[in-house]
């Protein structure tokens, strides 16, 4: 079988084997396969083009939006290199505008597209200069067997110098070679300054050394000078302003250092932390257009220019790495309000706040070493600046964002929403430390009441805010009692006395008139005092409003004075043209006591009571049962001829019922009572017929602030831990977002965004705890964190904002420029924890400065000190306020038409060129310090 079927092959199948088996000697060496691997893979890349090779994966230059490499190991022998083509999706870009991003081998050599081939190596790089020559001339012949025009460069030396060689074929007559070095220390003198360079680049052309002396070369020149402000936090700035400071602080007797300025001290949250300035400091780039240099004179005077006279100034704002960290080690209300909750999660463990304060109660020795709590000498900082320092009246407004009101909890400046922020800051805001604040605190808080001092930060007047929180609600009404308590102790000193002078004016004044004017006087008096304002303020809203009857002093008086008015006490005036029934005297309002204050549980507690008993009217009468009597009393005093009748007709007008007929001037008035008020059994006639004609200065006061002040102390003393620390919570969001909210950040649309949002966000999350629905181990906890979080970014936005509007007031637009891009930039990680925070990316803007910002931008580079200008000598030119560029970036080229010297010559195969073209021959790349040098040079030549 087997020698018939090689019998049967055709001549067809011996071709093919004979195919098969064909030796190409061009590949004999393995130099030649080398070549060989490099020319397929080229010519794939180029086949695939930009779109095809995105797909094929290739990768995303970070530094460039337009950048793309893509990778591909090739074998020689036995050692193995990497070829990287790297490309753009949009070649159009011109290398002359100093694009910052970039690579660095278009900036040196001023190509586009081009290839690197390196060793896979530690160092990356051709240590050996035949082997970079074999190297090089590999890729020149694949490129060049395949018609790629790509520029290939070759790493070589040391890794350091970042040093390379490379070639270019033109596609005509012309070759392009690329070297590139650098010279890490002791730069010569001579290259430190323009005209140097200028001579280093003549030098490559000029054909004797004396030929840049004598003759003029058309030199192109563009310049890029890189300034930078001193650090924020430069340990070496200001030395001697600190001696200064040091020295007046030994005249003070505390010995402190109050006269050190940092950059938030007129920033809100300055009184309870002082914020890193995310701002480290600023770039300050200045180019110049391309110019004709024509010698080293030239040179020179540019050497001595101003960056005023730059085409263009670019600013880079460099941000601190803290701003967008994931660490979340920063400090600030954010931070501190995370170990709160972490506070209230621990608050249902026990009964009440003295048993966090033992160590027997903290369990094991870790939670005691975390618990420790700050030394007594900060314990009496924190209530003397709490208390002892905080005496004037408080601005409640102050601060206040219009959706403030709905968090429940007290107001920025209140003497509770103080200690919730000092709470945060003292020891490490755990639950002992709290505890042992809140205990001291509350002792403090007696001794205020039991010595009738005014309590500081807290209003002594006016009505309890139901909107805040409990405690809040509890201390201002504890500020009202004292007060109360204070008046009453007055009155009393004063009325021993002047008891024996009393008496004495009361016997000489027998006559009745004269003992009603002295009533008055007295009330008078009393109405300064106690029950201010006296006005009418009672059980009912449909009373008659003191504005429809005159409180003209003259006209009670006269009133008063009347025979048929003589036994009037206490009257605010006649109410209108209304006259009394049984009589055809005027209906005269009384002076009355205010209703008796109450905070929200004494509300819920009465609403109770009305469920309990059925929402009846006689019930709620009943409740009411004091503020009606004291109401009935003075009116029964204002009017001494008044009936029940008169007295609905004046506290509650929809319960008479006019026959419509009446005139407002006649008399007796036509009417009658409600069905409520003329049934059977009636409450409020019951109270009428108890009431004592009695005006408001002496009776009884409605409000006992002894037992009042007794039960607010019971309750300070006795809250529960997580009702406490509940209300602390609200309170700490609330007075933080307020604080950060007085932040002026300008015009700052997104800020003014976010902040409303935060405040929504709050309102929502913190309502369970408004409502005491939290419980222990509750979910609400992690809802709690996470506003946190959003609070922490928003703080970290407000510092920004306030830190670069601090250092542009003169200039908005730039500030504006720079916080929205942040912005946009930030934005995507707003709504993730401190661990998601994609930190990749860096923020990098480069921003175009007007004419009438650079003044702005130049006043920032302070000129240096002596303490800063000692640290290093000034070699380069250039000077922006006594500061040298920390970078300085130059290109050199020269040019030559087709019509100059042997580029005129005859090309093969019948091609020349045009004699107006122009060729860059030669083009040196100059980026250097003083402390350092790097120079590129690409020469053209004919081949």
């Amino acid at each position: 079988m087997t020698s018939t079927s090689k019998a049967n092959l055709t001549e067809d199948d011996e071709e093919e084997e004979e195919i098969e088996h064909f030796d190409d000697f061009t590949l004999a060496s393995s130099w030649e396969r080398f070549i060989s691997e490099i020319e397929a893979t080229c010519r794939q890349w180029s086949a695939d083009g930009p779109k095809n090779l995105l797909e094929k994966g290739a990768v995303h230059l970070d530094y460039s939006n337009k950048m793309y490499r893509i990778k591909s190991e090739l074998k020689d022998a036995t050692k193995i290199y990497s070829m990287e083509y790297y490309f753009g999706i949009d070649n159009n870009g011109n290398i002359s505008d100093w694009n910052c991003t970039l690579h660095d081998l278009q900036l040196c050599f001023g190509v586009k597209e081009f290839l690197v081939i390196s060793p896979q190596s530690a160092s990356g790089v051709v240590l050996d200069a035949p082997e970079s020559s074999k190297l090089l001339s590999s890729v020149a012949i694949a490129l060049s067997n395949c018609s790629c025009l790509w520029p290939a460069f070759v790493p070589v030396h040391d890794p350091s110098r970042k040093a390379f060689i490379g070639i270019q074929n033109m596609g005509t007559i012309f070759t392009r070679r690329f070297e590139a070095d650098r010279i890490g220390s002791q730069v010569p003198v001579k290259f430190m300054h323009l005209e140097g360079l200028y001579e280093l680049f003549v030098s490559k052309f000029a054909y004797w050394t004396s030929d840049h002396l004598t003759h003029l070369f058309k030199v192109y020149l563009m310049m890029k000078l890189t300034y930078r402000t001193l650090p924020n936090d430069d340990e070496n700035d200001g030395i001697q302003d600190a001696d200064a400071e040091n020295a007046e602080s030994e005249k003070m007797p505390d010995g402190g250092n109050h006269n050190r300025k940092h950059w938030d001290d007129d920033c809100p949250w300055s009184e309870w932390y002082s914020a890193e300035d995310p701002v480290k400091g600023f770039d300050l780039v200045t180019t110049w257009s391309e110019k004709v240099i024509e010698s080293s004179l030239e040179m020179a005077e540019m050497e001595n220019a101003s960056p005023h006279e730059a085409e263009k100034w670019i600013l880079t704002p460099n941000l601190s790495p803290n701003l967008d960290s994931s660490k979340g080690d920063r400090i600030g209300f954010a931070s501190q309000l995370q170990l709160l909750v972490s506070a209230l999660d621990m608050s249902f463990e026990a009964q009440f706040m003295e048993d966090f304060v033992s160590d027997e109660n903290l369990g094991s020795d870790n939670l005691k070493s975390s618990m420790v709590i700050p030394p007594p000498t900060v314990l009496d900082r924190v209530l003397k600046d709490l208390l002892l320092e905080g005496r004037q009246f408080p601005d409640f407004a102050k601060g206040k964002h219009k959706r403030s009101q709905a968090i429940k909890g007290a107001p920025l400046e209140s003497l509770f929403a103080q200690f919730c922020l000092h709470s945060l800051w003292f020891g490490n805001c755990s639950i002992r430390a709290i505890a042992v604040l809140w205990v001291e605190f509350v002792r403090e808080i007696r001794w205020y009441w039991e010595e009738s001092q005014p309590l500081p930060k807290m209003p002594a007047h006016g009505s309890i805010d139901l909107a805040t929180c409990l405690i809040n609600q509890k201390l201002q009404m504890l500020a009202i009692c004292i007060e109360k308590k204070r008046e009453l102790n007055e009155e009393f000193q004063d009325c021993l006395g002047s008891n024996d002078d009393v008496f004495a004016h009361m016997e000489e004044d027998i006559e009745v008139g004269e003992e009603s004017t002295s009533f008055l006087t007295q009330s008078q008096d009393f109405d300064g005092k106690r029950d201010s304002p006296l006005i009418l303020e009672g059980f009912n809203e449909s009373r008659t409003s003191i504005s429809k009857f005159s409180t003209n002093s003259q006209d009670v008086y006269s009133a008063d004075k009347s025979t048929s008015d003589s036994k009037r006490r206490g009257s605010a005036g006649p109410v209108g043209s209304m006259k009394l029934l049984n009589s055809c005297q005027s209906l005269h309002a009384p002076f009355t006591q205010n209703a008796p204050l109450m905070t929200e549980d004494m509300h819920e507690e009465r609403l109770r009571a009305v469920e309990a008993f059925g929402d009846s009217f006689n019930f709620s009468a009943q409740l009411e049962r004091e503020t009606l009597s004291s109401d009935m009393s003075a009116f029964k005093a204002a009017n001494s001829d008044a009936a029940f009748e008169d007295f609905i007709r004046w506290h509650s007008p929809g319960d008479w019922e006019n026959d419509g007929s009446e005139a407002n001037d006649e008399w007796p008035p036509r009417g009658k009572l409600s069905q409520r008020m003329s049934g059977p059994g009636n409450s409020w006639r019951k109270i009428w017929n108890d009431a004592p004609s009695l005006p408001a200065y002496e009776q009884k006061p409605l409000l006992d602030p002894n037992r009042e002040g007794e039960k607010i102390l019971h309750y300070l003393e006795t809250v529960r831990p997580h009702q406490l620390l509940e209300q602390m919570v609200c309170t700490a969001f609330r007075a933080s977002a307020d604080t950060l909210h007085q932040t002026n950040f300008g015009s700052l649309k997104q800020m003014t965004t976010k902040m409303d949002q935060l405040y929504h966000t709050m309102a929502s999350t913190l309502r369970p705890l408004q409502a005491n629905l939290l419980s222990g181990n509750s979910e609400k906890i992690g809802d709690l964190k996470r506003l946190c979080v959003a609070l922490e970014h928003v703080e970290k936005l407000l510092t920004l904002a306030a830190s670069l509007r601090h250092k542009f007031i003169q200039a908005p637009r730039v500030y504006e420029a720079i916080f929205s891009d942040y912005y946009d930039f930030y934005l995507p990680n707003m709504g993730k924890g401190s661990a998601d925070v994609d930190i990749q990316k860096e923020f990098d803007l480069k921003l175009q400065l007007k004419m009438n910002e650079r003044q702005v931008v130049s006043n920032m580079f302070t000129p240096p000190t002596a303490n800063q200008s000692w640290r290093k000598v000034l070699s380069m030119g250039n000077l922006l306020n006594g500061h040298e560029p920390i970078l300085r970036q130059i290109v050199f080229s020269k040019r030559d038409s087709g019509s100059d010297c042997h580029y005129a010559v005859s090309t093969r195969g019948g091609l020349h060129m045009d004699d107006q073209q122009e060729i860059e021959t030669y083009r040196m790349y100059v980026c250097g310090t003083s402390n350092d040098l790097r120079v590129a040079l690409c020469v053209t030549s004919y081949d």
